[in-house]
């Protein structure tokens, strides 16, 4: 590859490492599998790099590492496995940045506590959702792109991504507001 690449690369991957390997940790559910993945789809972006035609990078390098992670998880997981191994990382690097705290002053140790368990009762409960689901969830609250961005990375139209979203949520919020654990 020229010089011109390795830059181009350069600018418009290595600024959504982060995002890559938060996405790849939530769909993978274990960090090393997240690096895996990342790796990959860093390899794949890079032959492609010629390839991309201007736009949304961040949703062209995120599009890469969903494709990527799903493509590892079925080579490497049979369909029937549930991924939650590494999922306390994920939530604890996420959920005070994406999900609703601002990781601020954690105050005594009993709110520290709560906060604690308010995050795994969440994290639990994303992990439960179905992985169209948590992939919109995901790509909506944690990383913040909006509907159109969404169906770019996942390829699928922006009823469905708000669909899903909407189902999402609705979940989420049931599975919280009865009090399970």
């Amino acid at each position: 590859m020229s010089r011109d690449d390795q830059i181009r690369f350069s600018n418009l991957v290595l600024p959504h490492l982060t995002d890559c390997f938060a996405l790849a940790r939530w769909l993978t559910g274990s960090a090393t599998d997240a690096e895996d993945v990342v790796q990959e789809a860093c390899l794949r972006a890079y032959r492609a790099i010629n390839g991309y035609a201007g736009g949304n990078s961040r949703a062209w390098i995120l599009t890469i590492v969903r494709n990527t992670a799903y493509t590892w998880l079925r080579n490497n997981r049979p369909p029937e496995l549930v991924m939650v191994d590494d999922l306390d990382a994920a939530a604890n690097d996420s959920s005070a940045h994406s999900l609703g705290g601002d990781g601020a002053g954690a105050g005594t140790p009993e709110t520290s506590l709560i906060a604690k368990a308010d995050a795994s009762r969440l994290k639990d409960a994303i992990a439960a959702l179905p992985a169209e689901f948590r992939e919109t969830l995901v790509l909506r609250e944690v990383h913040g792109l909006d509907y159109r961005e969404i169906a770019a990375v996942t390829g699928k139209p922006v009823g469905t991504v708000m669909s899903r979203l909407a189902r999402a949520r609705q979940r989420l919020i049931s599975e919280l507001g009865t009090g399970k654990s």
